[in-house]
């Protein structure tokens, strides 16, 4: 008697929709990982062939230059799940590129504003962290820079669902929500923060492999949070 062989077994107990699923997912994985090496590849550049702690300045300066390409992944995640959804979403290469250009200019203003805020913050940190007042001060500005980046990161994800929303609301919904839904944020900030660490041990891991799932988490974490004003838009789309 024959033995049927281990894929064969996999094809009887998993759909061809499930695999078709699997396989779109990867694919997505591979190419937003490689468009956002090439959408970044300022700040990669920096990350990889310098020393962070003494290139901050041109790193703070690169920094605005990733968050289109950010903006872009979130956008090709949207489409994505559309095209799951209904079949008649934007294949990942085209949604980038349509993330890009719907977004670049306020996700641009969004990447300066929170590497401002971090910039005056850390050299806040510097100048204070020798003085009697560090035990209060220096936790406190920590606490504000990772708000600035969590709003940063909500804003990113607002203006890829919403290309035409005004860059003020988006600003003053994402940090109101942001910290309504704090616990959602920590686990975005986690997965970030995990990412940072898989880049620092394994760059070639990090950007080929990681990348675009943990801001695939940081995006349902985020696109979750913003749901009572994403809700609202759809309303109001609804009954226009």
């Amino acid at each position: 008697m024959n033995n049927p062989s281990l894929l064969s077994r996999l094809n009887g107990l998993v759909s061809h929709e499930t695999w078709a699923s699997l396989i779109g997912m990867i694919y997505l994985a591979l190419i937003v990982n490689l468009l956002l090496v090439v959408a970044c590849l300022p700040v990669v550049a920096l990350l990889v062939t310098t020393d962070p702690a003494y290139s901050w300045p041109l790193l703070a300066v690169a920094a605005p230059l990733a968050a289109p390409g950010i903006a872009a992944a979130f956008r090709a995640f949207r489409e994505h799940g559309d095209g799951a959804r209904t079949g008649a979403g934007l294949g990942p290469i085209r949604a980038f590129v349509a993330g890009l250009r719907d977004t670049w200019r306020r996700a641009l203003l969004i990447g300066a504003a929170v590497t401002a805020v971090i910039v005056v913050l850390l050299v806040d940190v510097r100048m204070l962290s020798s003085t009697p007042a560090a035990v209060i001060t220096v936790p406190l500005l920590g606490v504000l820079a990772l708000v600035a980046i969590a709003a940063g990161l909500v804003a990113l994800v607002a203006i890829a669902e919403v290309p035409t929303a005004r860059l003020r609301d988006v600003v003053r919904a994402s940090l109101y929500l942001s910290l309504r839904r704090w616990y959602l944020t920590a686990v975005s900030l986690a997965a970030l923060a995990a990412q940072a660490a898989v880049f620092a041990t394994a760059p070639a891991l990090g950007l080929g492999l990681t990348a675009s799932a943990a801001l695939f988490f940081a995006w349902t974490n985020s696109r979750y949070t913003l749901r009572p004003v994403l809700d609202l838009d759809e309303k109001a789309t609804a009954q226009a």
